[in-house]
């Protein structure tokens, strides 16, 4: 049994946050209200001043097993989650090789019941070894409860295949999510067509790489009477073009927004700083101003990280030649209180719908909620106290991230899930 005593308790459906204790017994919530007492044998925490909220959900990492296991593993990166306050997460299927079969899934998800402390799930690919051309074995990882399905790391080149796909998985209550780019368009992947590129000498790529494939996909989604999930968005235009399809009604789209797409923009990259290439690439403040503005408005479902890591030697590379992509479960939940919940810009209820609540539902997974009778599936948020991200504190296998050795406002003090104390400071 364990007392948690004057908490202040966030939830998806008020901006206040209401005190309370909370007790709970063989991993339920069995009571909450004021000045409860504590049973006997009980273990009582003090949680005055800190905010307990549920345990946030990830529907958009890379773990890179099997195949890149020099990156991350299963492992580390469930690790890195629970480090960052983060209870479940989805896998993205671009390994080697990619999650296109059933024996594929099968193999991933038996090595994440084994070696993660929390759920892991899986994408699936669209097409066979995510080329384009063919359509993956769509039934049989959807018999071992796949229920995203994306090329991601690509677009799915062609629109035929796509709708095809659309039309035959949507039968099954599947649903599709989109890398959009055009590569043609996108050039070298390095970073946003602007001033920075022309400044740094490197062939930019422009925001309509991806806005032509936002709306392609949702065309498509449409036309096969699908569910089309716009993943990653980075441009303002790519957010105004999802606004305006979800106003029309007569599509199912959701759409997600990165914490770094929120929060940097490509003046950060300064003298060629790969801790900031990423794909889609950093693009204006503009663009940042208006992500948030959809983030706060609802055009954003939810808050994904888009979480990739990779090893020092290949971020150590120059600008073009390195890969893309910076690590996100450590940081996301200090990161977002520190830049948005902190300064007023939105208030926790936003937080807890945006990376816990709604990632779930798009999964069709039960709602991490701090009532009685629920399942425990909650993390204790000091505000007060500060996180230093150095590398022995991160988690994941690689620490390819702008926060390295930054010091913010908030810190993940308890990840509580079912009867398990995942980590505790």
């Amino acid at each position: 049994m364990l007392l948690l005593q004057n908490a202040r308790i966030a939830s998806e459906n008020s901006p206040v946050l209401r005190e309370g204790d909370v007790l709970i017994t063989d991993g339920k919530i069995q009571a909450i209200g004021p000045n409860l007492a504590a049973p006997e044998g009980a273990r009582v925490i003090d949680a005055r001043g800190r905010v307990l909220l549920p345990g946030m959900f990830d529907a958009h990492v890379h773990f890179r097993a099997p195949g890149f296991e020099n990156k991350e593993t299963i492992t580390t990166g469930s690790e890195a989650a629970i480090n960052g306050g983060v209870t479940g997460v989805v896998m993205m299927p671009n390994t080697r090789p990619a999650l296109d079969s059933a024996t594929a899934i099968a193999t991933v998800l038996e090595n994440a019941r084994d070696r993660a402390r929390i759920p892991v799930y899986t994408s699936g690919c669209v097409t066979k070894n995510r080329e384009g051309k063919e359509l993956a074995e769509i039934e049989g990882m959807r018999e071992l409860g796949v229920k995203m399905l994306t090329d991601d790391g690509d677009t799915t080149a062609d629109p035929a295949v796509l709708l095809r796909a659309m039309q035959y998985a949507t039968e099954f209550g599947m649903f599709f999510a989109s890398h959009c780019e055009v590569p043609e368009l996108a050039g070298p992947r390095a970073l946003n067509e602007g001033v920075m590129s022309y400044r740094l000498g490197i062939k930019g790529s422009p925001a309509c790489a991806e806005e032509i494939i936002i709306d392609r996909d949702i065309r498509l989604a449409r036309a096969a009477g699908a569910h089309v999930h716009i993943q990653h968005v980075s441009s303002k235009l790519g957010m105004e073009t999802i606004r305006w399809w979800k106003s029309r009604g007569d599509v199912q789209v959701t759409a997600e927004v990165a914490p770094h797409h929120l929060l940097f923009t490509d003046e950060h990259i300064g003298d060629y700083d790969t801790n900031y290439k990423m794909n889609p690439p950093l693009r204006t403040q503009a663009d940042c101003d208006a992500l948030l503005e959809g983030l706060i408005e609802g055009v954003f479902d939810l808050i994904a990280t888009d979480h990739a890591p990779h090893t020092p030697y290949e971020k150590a590379q120059d600008f073009i030649s390195a890969p893309n992509g910076i690590t996100g479960l450590d940081t996301a939940l200090v990161s977002l209180y520190h830049h948005f919940v902190q300064p007023g810009k939105f208030n926790w209820d936003l937080l807890v719908k945006r990376y816990s609540a709604e990632p779930r539902r798009l999964m069709g997974l039960p709602v991490a909620a701090i009532e009685v009778g629920q399942e425990v599936n909650c993390v204790l948020f000091d505000t007060e106290a500060e996180t230093t991200f150095t590398r022995d504190f991160m988690k994941s296998k690689s620490q390819n991230t702008p926060f390295i050795d930054q010091t913010l406002q908030g810190r993940v003090d308890l990840v509580l899930l079912g009867s398990e104390i995942l980590l505790e400071r």
